[in-house]
């Protein structure tokens, strides 16, 4: 971990990862530009790794005397950063993070695992108490008054091996619906990635509609989606098959026993273009005693798919909460509105789903080589600082 440097990382980020090309054309739309698009872009960039998201903290970046450190070729103001994000192309940048993908599975970044997975989820990323842009979403309270204006986006993210990567996102604004969204971001993502590089999409309850799993079947996907009472007739047939009876297999996950109920005789319902539904449940047993319980559906066959296999399927979806939209409000300021502008704040969402992903086939892949032990986040932020420091000079007399 020596040369973790913001100067070593950038070697790393535009030779080994192959997005040089994309660093000096990221798509700038400003018509007379007077600072480098690629000065822009990586200032962001090394911002955001270095959890400092917003433009005012970037520009004192610039303006300090670690700048050369940092490998920005120059000072500019805030102002400056969201001129540029409304003007930047979202294209280039996520035609960047879906390459890294594609990087990653070719460089065997995921064979330790049999099964990939792509997560699925909404959030809300930001609010306002005035309308602002036309992503601006209206939020009635009780008394059908509008408080403010929320910003809402649905993020995809590679689970399921051990690497949590997220790598698109899709806004959705008035008049839009995160159903809606997410049925258009998966159709991308697959359509850039291929049929062949995941071979299942982990979705919550809402998303478990018949058009959606029609969709994720015609991309060659198989689905696992937690089922819940908005498909009354199918969760009261499952509530009343189980739990019942022993359970059909018992297993450790890892402090964890786990007893798992399952069976694929279900019948869809009317819309749904399937032969038959395969539900599963498990009662999770904590150390504490606690017990966790859901009901989960899926169209994996049970001579391809396992019990214990399906569980962990199912509790890859908690990753995209946990190091997709946790890891990026908590410590990247995906809440945070910079500039308010529709496509600052969705250039602003995508970066951070970039620096998420760079630094984890930094951290977790690069750095990792040889016998050189995992370090922690926190472990890299604390490096990269420091090595922002200038050394004191010898005092010689």
């Amino acid at each position: 971990m020596n040369r973790a440097t913001p100067r070593h990382l950038l070697h790393y980020v535009s030779g080994r990862l192959r997005l040089r090309r994309y660093l000096k054309k990221p798509g700038d739309g400003r018509r007379q530009p007077q600072i480098p698009a690629s000065a822009l872009l990586w200032a962001l960039l090394i911002g955001q790794i270095l959890r400092e998201a917003s433009f005012h903290a970037v520009e004192a970046l610039a303006h300090s005397t670690a700048r050369r450190t940092l490998r920005i070729a120059t000072s500019f103001c805030d102002d400056t950063l969201g001129y540029f994000t409304e003007r930047l192309d979202p294209a280039p940048t996520r035609q960047a993070l879906l390459s890294l993908l594609r990087g990653a599975k070719r460089n065997k970044a995921f064979d330790d695992c049999r099964w990939i997975g792509l997560a699925l989820d909404g959030s809300g990323a930001g609010w306002r108490t005035h309308q602002g842009c036309k992503l601006c979403r209206p939020q009635q309270n009780a008394a059908k008054q509008i408080p403010g204006y929320q910003h809402s986006l649905v993020m995809i993210s590679v689970v399921g091996t051990s690497l949590s990567l997220p790598c698109d996102g899709e806004p959705y604004g008035p008049g839009d619906s995160e159903y809606a969204a997410g049925q258009r971001l998966l159709r991308r993502v697959i359509g850039s990635l291929g049929k062949r590089f995941a071979q299942y999409v982990v979705v919550d309850g809402g998303f478990a509609t018949a058009p959606f799993l029609h969709t994720a079947g015609e991309l060659g996907l198989r689905v696992v989606a937690r089922l819940k009472d908005n498909f009354p007739e199918l969760f009261t047939a499952a509530q009343q098959r189980f739990p019942c009876g022993a359970p059909a297999t018992v297993f450790q996950h890892g402090a964890d026993r786990v007893e798992m109920w399952d069976a694929e005789d279900f019948d869809p319902w009317e819309t749904l273009h399937w032969e038959i539904v395969r539900v599963f449940f498990y009662r999770q047993h904590k150390p504490d005693g606690k017990v966790v319980e859901a009901y989960w559906l899926t169209n994996f066959a049970s001579s391809t798919v396992g019990p214990a296999a399906l569980f962990r399927m199912a509790k890859s979806r908690w990753e995209i909460e946990n190091q997709g939209f946790n890891d990026a409000k908590t410590r990247h300021g995906l809440e945070h509105i910079c500039h308010h502008h529709a496509n600052s704040l969705l250039i602003g969402w995508l970066l951070t789903m970039l620096a998420l992903t760079i630094e984890r086939l930094y951290r977790l892949r690069y750095l990792h080589r040889g016998k050189h032990r995992v370090h922690d986040s926190a472990q890299l932020l604390l490096l990269l600082w420091l090595s922002l420091s200038r050394p004191c000079a010898a005092n010689s007399s």
